[in-house]
């Protein structure tokens, strides 16, 4: 999906709010041990991978993860650049002290609890630099919904969904209640509007005509009313969906020009 990321969230590496924005914003943090599943959300939850201990030892890349190694043969070269994609994250999860606390914290783990903030610090420091074309091209981006993965699934994946996170028939059903309920809101109110209007013809014979007036008045100020939060409902959803279209349109159209004019120079 990397390539067609850019349709689903800002084509930033940056856009990754750190981990106390991230209680700020609601969110629950999940530890994951699925690369895949790596700074993605949903609702009030947000996955986190930890960061493997041996991200942070320079043995390590010397060893396996270094341009002159072969050790992991012809994969190498895709391997470092989601080692360093990954360990790069951290250097917007973690900005703060408060963000390093959180981290650490027994339930979570997310660096190793022998990491102190100064040499933590020195780490985040080296990182600045790394550039995205350093890193895979998921990480290209920062957070991405699950929503919209799982939306875009069947069209891009060939599969029903990229991670399916409802293990009962009740979750999965009652995210459409909300909808069902305001369709059927909405057609009830169309249909007893229509019958009161059919029904109330009967009164002029009985020269109730000042209930007849209301009654027409009341049936057709229930039905222009029923249209119009519809059509404002929406409009309201193609604004957003447009407006989200545009600045991401927008976004990869700059992200062009810096690219095409930092080549010329």
């Amino acid at each position: 999906m990397a390539p067609r990321l850019w349709i689903m969230t800002t084509l930033s590496s940056g856009n990754v709010n750190p981990l106390h924005r991230q209680r700020v914003k609601g969110r629950d943090i999940i530890v994951t041990e699925e690369p895949r599943l790596h700074l993605i959300w949903i609702h009030d939850r947000i996955f986190v991978k930890p960061l493997p201990r041996y991200l942070l030892s320079h043995a390590f890349w010397e060893t396996y993860l270094d341009e002159s190694s072969d050790r992991l043969g012809d994969s190498q070269s895709n391997i470092r650049k989601a080692a360093t994609g990954c360990l790069r994250t951290y250097r917007y999860l973690i900005q703060h002290e408060s963000d390093f606390n959180i981290a650490q914290q027994d339930n979570l783990r997310l660096i190793p609890k022998d990491v102190d903030w100064a040499s933590f610090c020195q780490l985040i420091s080296e990182l600045n630099h790394i550039e995205d074309s350093a890193v895979s091209r998921r990480y290209g981006y920062g957070e991405l919904r699950l929503t919209r993965l799982n939306f875009y699934a069947p069209l891009f994946l060939r599969k029903f969904h990229f991670e399916q996170v409802h293990g009962q028939y009740g979750d999965f059903f009652g995210r459409l209640y909300g909808p069902i309920l305001f369709v059927f809101a909405l057609v009830s109110t169309i249909l007893n509007s229509l019958q009161v209007a059919l029904a109330v013809e009967q009164l002029v014979a009985a020269h109730w005509e000042s209930v007849w007036y209301l009654s027409r008045w009341f049936s057709m100020v229930s039905l222009v009313g029923a249209a119009i939060i519809s059509m404002w409902l929406v409009l309201l959803w193609l604004w957003l969906f447009l407006d989200e279209w545009v600045y991401t349109a927008r976004r990869k159209m700059e992200k062009r020009r810096d690219t095409r004019s930092t080549l010329s120079c």
